[in-house]
């Protein structure tokens, strides 16, 4: 069996939510508590972190893995989704799985798996948690995929749990309440481990579900948009790393035992040089794409995975910040809230409407009348790279071109350049 093989059969056999979305989603813990217990438990063999929320949670755990790195920890990374290979999922000091062991891990383990049929999340956190036991890592940072309490990594018992922020997404599954939501992702929160919340969005309720639950759970909680910290230069510059920023800096103050008030049973040794190189070099550190990533100074190519409402809060702004004229490639998947999105678009732009190449894109068509409800004006085309090549022949040299809308837009535009 080849990759290729082997990561078509994964896609194929498994249900893949960045493909046909509700269908590959399973609630509960059942194929996940069976599959750790064929592997022994591995997640148990060294420290953990977890991170869970709406937005920035892969920002926040790559700029994490990448600090630890520098402090010289060997840092397993678990992430979703990849963008152009199923390896990007699974890193070790920012190093891909290697292809062998993908199709080693299908050629002797589908006989056991196949009969429980498991989702292809299932499956991709049981290789992980496998892999980094096998590459004996002191630490791995692990994402949720979807929510927190149901989700399939939230059988590890991590030194810290951390969770970003809560907007709307997900919301046939996670619940159509920012309480609800919150209620899901405060579900990593384990007992006698501390949590950090990034923000709250000034929501009391929101609040309140967090501060209960670590109540309840007898665990330390900082909410890190309630504290100070001081500014710290990164190589990410979305507007939106600015709150990610100071959730990592308040997560660090456990993680080195330097919580004002609060006590840390698992002091890790991570000096300020570490965080700043942490900070300045993650993308190298850990391979992280696709966040306020420039693709081309002349003219000016940004791509950004941001897909739903709280991602577009900080884009718009952004962008009316480019220089030159405005022209957004753009598209999304049909189960976000598109209205929504498409009312924060800038109106000053030129738009080049298209779909990515999954089963869950929203036709280019459908999403263009859309937009022009809202005043938007542009033209559909049948790619992504069809419609960045039309923007390119249409921008000058001083303009901004802007790829984006659905984290899968981003995937077809790295992979036509990869």
């Amino acid at each position: 069996m080849t990759y290729s093989e082997a990561t078509e059969y994964l896609f194929t056999s498994a249900p893949l939510f960045q493909n046909i979305g509700a269908g590959a989603y399973k609630e509960g813990l059942g194929n996940t508590e069976t599959l750790d217990s064929h592997f022994c438990h591995p997640h148990t063999k060294y420290q953990t972190i977890h991170v869970a929320g709406t937005n920035g949670k892969g920002s926040v755990s790559h700029t994490l893995a990448a600090i630890l790195q520098s402090a010289g920890y060997k840092v397993g990374l678990y992430t979703s989704p990849h963008l152009v290979d199923f390896r990007e999922r699974i890193r070790v000091n920012g190093k891909m799985i290697p292809e062998e062991r993908v199709v080693r891990f299908v050629e002797e383990e589908r006989a056991f798996f196949e009969p429980l049929h498991p989702s292809f999340f299932e499956l991709a956190t049981a290789l992980a948690f496998k892999y980094f036991e096998e590459t004996g890592v002191d630490i791995a940072v692990i994402e949720t995929g979807l929510g927190g309490r149901l989700d399939c990594t939230n059988i590890i018992k991590p030194i810290l749990s951390i969770i970003t922020n809560i907007s709307f997404d997900h919301v046939q599954f996670l619940g159509n309440t920012l309480e609800a939501i919150a209620g899901e992702k405060a579900g990593i929160i384990k007992a006698d481990t501390p949590v950090v919340v990034g923000e709250t969005g000034g929501n009391p309720e929101v609040r309140r579900v967090f501060a209960d639950k670590a109540k309840e759970m007898h665990s330390s909680i900082l909410f890190a948009d309630e504290l100070s910290h001081p500014k710290v230069e990164g190589e990410l510059k979305g507007y939106c790393q600015e709150k990610n920023t100071q959730t990592i800096l308040t997560a660090l103050d456990f993680l080195r035992g330097t919580a004002n008030g609060h006590s840390d049973r698992a002091t890790l040794n991570i000096s300020e040089e570490d965080i700043n190189n942490g900070f300045m070099h993650v993308c190298e550190l850990t391979g992280l794409m696709g966040r306020w990533q420039t693709l081309s100074e002349k003219p000016l190519t940004i791509c950004d995975t941001g897909h739903n409402v709280g991602g577009w809060e900080y884009i718009s702004k952004q962008l009316e910040q480019t220089p030159g004229r405005l022209h957004i490639v753009i598209g999304m998947v049909g189960d976000k809230d598109v209205r929504k999105v498409v009312a924060m678009l800038p109106k000053r732009a030129r738009y080049y409407f298209t779909q990515a190449s999954v089963k869950r894109a929203m036709p280019a068509t459908e999403f263009a009348e859309i937009a022009k409800e809202h005043g938007l004006e542009g033209s559909v085309y049948n790619s992504v790279v069809e419609a960045y090549e039309e923007a390119k022949q249409q921008a000058s040299e001083n303009d901004t071109i802007f790829i984006g809308g659905s984290t899968f837009i981003v995937a077809d535009m790295l992979e036509s350049i990869s």
